[in-house]
């Protein structure tokens, strides 16, 4: 069985833990991380090069001989890496700029969404200031403002009265408070339910979809304050049913993926459509074109198949030769983060108790935001910094294993919620 070497392109919690995988099996060779973190380097070997240098990076391929890349954040997909790396023949997993569009522009997004009749908030697209402020005069609150293109999971603001949405009108559209990702916004009526993820690999073709699981978005316990990247995630959902589960599948994902067929736009990859469950049924919040961080710190602890066959799968289309299996256990992440996060917050915070922590064989600990200062010593070097995932026979069993792993764990202003999977107990 020939080994392969892999490059990994990203340096949070979500490549450390897809790393951690793909390290299990017997055909993974020598793995790379570009620019990775403390933790990847215990698993890989670290290059120094952005996420979205793709030159650097294609140079860097070729001159290794790496056999796949794997093209993880939403920056360099949407500038276009996957279409680069296949004008020069090499393997890598991902899905095209034009694909990845249903992420990096929410207004393609939502108008392919209205196109195809796919079930999503009721929404308008502006561009100026002026139509926009006159949309949201119209319209009852509270309301939902989001940036239409990247912007790390943090642009997206619920305005609760009009004052509110003027002002977040002005420091998108006019003080260019998100720069050229908020050139234009798109404004939608707010929806109620419980929210949850869904996670779809895809050859283009055939597909196959993880557990639901779901994300805690909020700084703040009991879902307050701004928007971060996500600060914990529970998988399988009780809350969630086979038959609810058959629903999605049908009206969403199965839709999804034949209706960008249909426009010229084959999907291949992983497709994350974030859902409300809402009084009406399952509506789309947003597109993906990527697995979810920390979501896939929590899938990888479930994941029973081969990662790295389901990836040559997904580039070769062979997807439909693979049956994918599940771990019958519950998983969850408690993201430990800086203090000040999601606005400002310091680094460089030494870390300790990492080793006691994962002391567990149900604990693994995955690295985001860490590197190593000149004298060794593993310190904080970005919002959010570690994740502690944890497994258990029940979602209650592996929660508090976490949290009992998490209180061993200290840095200075170390904050984390303590309500993780609490709704859906």
């Amino acid at each position: 069985m020939p080994k392969q070497k892999i490059l990994i392109i990203g340096s949070g919690g979500r490549e450390h833990a897809i790393g951690w995988k793909i390290k299990q099996s017997p055909r993974c060779g020598e793995l790379y991380f570009a620019p990775g973190n403390a933790g990847t380097s215990s698993i890989g070997i670290n290059v120094d090069f952005k996420a979205v240098d793709i030159k650097g990076l294609i140079d860097f391929v070729k001159k290794e001989h790496i056999d796949v890349t794997l093209a993880i954040p939403d920056d360099p997909l949407a500038l276009g890496i996957v279409d680069e790396f296949k004008k020069e023949n090499l393997r890598i997993f991902g899905p095209t700029k034009n694909a990845a569009q249903l992420e990096w522009s929410k207004a393609f997004s939502k108008n392919f969404m209205r196109k195809h009749g796919l079930p999503t908030a009721k929404f308008d697209v502006c561009h100026d200031y002026k139509r926009a402020e006159s949309y949201v005069k119209n319209h009852s609150f509270p309301i939902v403002i989001k940036v239409s293109g990247l912007a790390l999971g943090k642009g997206v603001f619920i305005c609760g009265n009009y004052t509110e949405a003027e002002k977040t009108l002005n420091n998108i559209l006019n003080n260019k408070s998100f720069g050229e990702a908020g050139n234009e916004v798109v404004i939608e009526e707010f929806l109620t339910g419980p929210e949850i993820s869904t996670h779809v690999f895809t050859d283009g073709k055939t597909y196959s979809i993880f557990p639901p699981s779901q994300d805690h978005k909020r700084i703040g316990e009991n879902d307050e304050g701004p928007n971060t990247g996500g600060m914990g995630t529970v998988a399988p959902l009780p809350i969630v049913s086979d038959e609810l589960m058959k629903e999605i599948e049908g009206t969403i994902i199965a839709s999804t993926l034949s209706k960008m067929n249909e426009d010229g736009n084959t999907f291949s990859g992983v497709l994350y459509p974030g859902l409300m469950l809402t009084p009406n049924g399952p509506k789309i919040l947003e597109y993906n074109a990527r697995f979810g961080d920390p979501e896939t710190q929590t899938y990888m602890r479930l994941l029973d198949t081969d990662l790295l066959d389901i990836i040559d799968a997904c580039i070769d289309g062979t997807l439909d030769k693979i049956k994918i299996n599940w771990k019958k256990l519950s998983a969850c992440t408690i993201v430990l983060a800086s203090g000040g996060y999601p606005e400002s917050y310091e680094k460089g915070k030494i870390i300790s108790g990492i080793e006691n922590a994962s002391g567990d064989k149900d604990i693994v600990i995955f690295h985001a935001g860490t590197k190593y200062d000149e004298n060794r010593n593993l310190i904080t070097n970005g919002g959010r910094v570690l994740g502690v995932s944890a497994t258990g026979n029940t979602l209650k069993e592996a929660l508090a294993g976490a949290y009992e792993a998490v209180k061993k764990i200290s840095f200075e202003k170390m904050y984390y919620r303590r309500d993780i999977g609490k709704k859906v107990l």
